[in-house]
């Protein structure tokens, strides 16, 4: 018996990286350490690097 060969699909595969850096800022609430970190890498005080990676991962889409 022949193997019906199936036509090519086109798949959208979005590829996710994580990058993760533990930064400390003297804040007098959660909310408001959030909020000066936010600053802090808006502001490039922060700055992720290739060695700061910690995960690949592989979402499809049809």
């Amino acid at each position: 018996m022949k193997k019906d060969k199936k036509a090519a699909q086109k798949f959208q595969i979005e590829i996710v990286e994580t990058l993760s850096n533990i930064v400390e800022v003297n804040a007098e609430d959660e909310q408001d350490a959030l909020m000066k970190a936010q600053e802090m890498y808006r502001n490039e005080q922060v700055v992720l690097y290739p060695d700061d990676f910690i995960d690949t991962k592989f979402n499809i889409f049809q």
